[in-house]
């Protein structure tokens, strides 16, 4: 039973009963209900203000007469305070309406289809080749994942993007490196940590020597005309990296559809920029060739190097048509630091002077910067977390802490991987996505705070308590019995579940799946503290541990879909 709808029903038929044909529809009251920040003045709450220039009646007046016409079996009471009409659902209606619609959708609770016959690309992650996986990438690998499973979720075919960083002089460089000091042995056991020190040892020998930097232009020039030899190793070098990076996309549960990267996009790039001179964009400036964006308040989009080297953004533009003309998205999304702000406005501001009008659907989601333990990650200074370090290191804690709290637990080392992975995770995307984090051990592995291993708790907890009523006897439901505060909390929070998604996939903001897992999993805790489940009336033990199963069911979905899996004993 959808409330809004239902209140906002009852309310236009009342309208045409007392004050006669009024032009509004029952989605644009339900629209305007509000819920009470208390519940106390109700479930939900209609200002009767706008009401009152149509029908040249006091806000206050309106609200009285309504008040007065409306009655439903699905009500507990109607108020009218100050211009406002308050609704009070009936307590045992409201728990019996909003658990079985979740129960009975199961794991498809909350989704409306919305997406179905819809496309979205998701660009993030995007790694560096011939560099390591760093907690600088958890943001947008998480964030990216999230929102993909979000998206498909809600219907969408979702195409997930690794945007590789594979371009550049730094890969004539790594194979100069390779040619004069490495072999194919060393490097195939070190992996990337091997062609990092390479490409160090080939920086600092350049200082003193820096004809060794033309070597590394004279390869990458070989590798952009096709050389057999330097795409051989290049690309060795890719398969290497993927290898490296897949051993960490593994341990989070992420995958790709696409990892077409920029190298992939060398050979699209020429029809672009004929096409920008074509239409006039292209001006010269010092050599360069720009598209003038001066008067939308932007410098310079900088398309060709006077040189006539490519640059990320025509790159970008590139891509931008490919996956337009392959996919043929309803939206695009780049998952990308904050940072890279201005390189998307000008962007999307060259696609739009190019006449494409799709160029809407594209769509920045920013991020904040992350600091480890206070401080601040600097490759230069030695200061770098690698991601699988990181999330190995996070799993041998939560062992630690399972064998002190629960050392007779049944596989220890499945629920540390989930519970130390859920806790980087769940870290990661706690806060609003635009602000910065500092990662900090103590918090992400409390479990008491508003942490992943405290909600996963949770959900082992609602767990515990259904293996315990196995084979008990069941009854019809009593739904009064779900009538206190600290039931109806619970059965709030599990309504609330569809708008939170809907909210989370139209604000690209995972954050809200997140706190909203904690809130469910406050409430809970609370209802279970004071209300004992497993009592000997079996209407009211039914109807109870129907409320436990549905929270159960909604923690596992919400943990889910920002990427974290739900241990059933913990």
């Amino acid at each position: 039973m959808d409330f809004k709808l239902a209140v906002a029903n009852e309310i236009l038929t009342a309208l045409g009963a007392t004050f006669g044909e009024v032009e509004i529809t029952a989605p644009d009251i339900a629209a305007a209900l509000e819920i009470p920040p208390d519940t106390a003045m109700g479930d939900y709450a209609v200002p009767c203000f706008k009401l009152s220039k149509a029908l040249r009646k006091s806000p206050v007046m309106i609200a009285d007469q309504l008040a007065g016409a409306i009655q439903a079996d699905f009500l507990g009471k109607v108020e009218a305070v100050k211009g406002y009409l308050n609704f009070f659902i009936d307590r045992a209606t409201y728990a019996e309406k909003v658990i079985t619609l979740a129960l009975s959708e199961g794991e498809q609770y909350g989704s409306d289809g919305s997406g179905v016959g819809r496309t979205v690309v998701l660009d993030y992650s995007s790694i560096n080749i011939a560099k390591r996986f760093h907690i600088g990438h958890l943001s947008t690998t998480m964030i990216g994942n999230a929102l993909y499973r979000l998206h498909r979720f809600f219907g969408w075919n979702a195409v997930g993007v690794n945007h590789l960083g594979d371009w550049g002089t730094q890969f004539g460089k790594m194979i100069a490196a390779y040619k004069r000091w490495g072999d194919h042995d060393t490097v195939a056991a070190g992996g990337v940590d091997e062609m990092v020190k390479l490409y160090v040892r080939f920086n600092a020998e350049a200082e003193q020597d820096p004809a060794l930097n033309d070597e590394g232009r004279a390869w990458f020039k070989k590798i952009e005309d096709g050389d057999p030899e330097a795409l051989e190793i290049f690309n060795w070098f890719k398969s290497v990296t993927l290898k490296d990076a897949e051993r960490v996309y593994d341990i989070l549960g992420v995958k790709f559809d696409s990892y077409a990267g920029e190298s992939f996009y060398n050979d699209k790039m020429q029809p672009v920029i004929d096409e920008l001179k074509a239409k006039g964009l292209l001006k010269e400036d010092n050599g360069a060739q720009i598209v003038d964006l001066q008067d939308y308040g932007m410098p310079p989009a900088l398309i060709l190097r006077s040189d006539g080297a490519t640059l990320y953004i025509t790159r970008d533009l590139a891509a931008a048509r490919y996956r337009r003309d392959t996919y043929h998205f309803d939206k695009s999304l780049y998952v990308v630091a904050y940072q890279q702000d201005l390189h998307f406005r000008q962007l999307f501001k060259v696609l739009e002077l190019m006449g494409y009008d799709w160029y809407k659907n594209c769509e920045h989601v920013s991020f904040g910067m992350v600091s480890y333990e206070g401080q601040a990650l600097s490759t230069r200074g030695g200061h770098v977390v690698y991601l699988e370090d990181l999330l190995n290191t996070a799993i041998e804690k939560a062992r630690a802490i399972i064998e002190e709290k629960s050392p007779d637990l049944e596989n220890k080392d499945e629920v540390a991987r989930q519970v130390g992975v859920g806790a980087v995770v769940f870290f990661d995307l706690y806060n609003n996505r635009i602000k910065d984090i500092d990662f900090q051990w103590d918090r992400a592995l409390n479990f008491e705070g508003e942490t992943g291993p405290y909600v996963q708790y949770t959900h082992a907890r609602a767990c515990s308590v259904l293996r315990k009523a196995e084979g008990l006897e069941t009854a019809q439901p009593d739904f009064s019995a779900l009538s206190d505060p600290f039931a109806q909390d619970v059965v709030r929070m599990i309504e609330q579940f569809p708008d939170v998604l809907k909210a989370a996939v139209n604000r690209s903001e995972p954050s809200m799946v997140t706190r909203f897992s904690v809130d469910l999993a406050q409430a809970f805790n609370k209802f279970y503290y004071e209300n004992k489940v497993m009592v000997d009336e079996p209407g009211v033990r039914t109807a109870r541990l129907m409320l436990t199963d549905c929270t159960r069911q909604v923690l596992k979905q919400a943990l889910y879909l920002i990427g974290i899996e739900a241990p059933e004993r913990m």
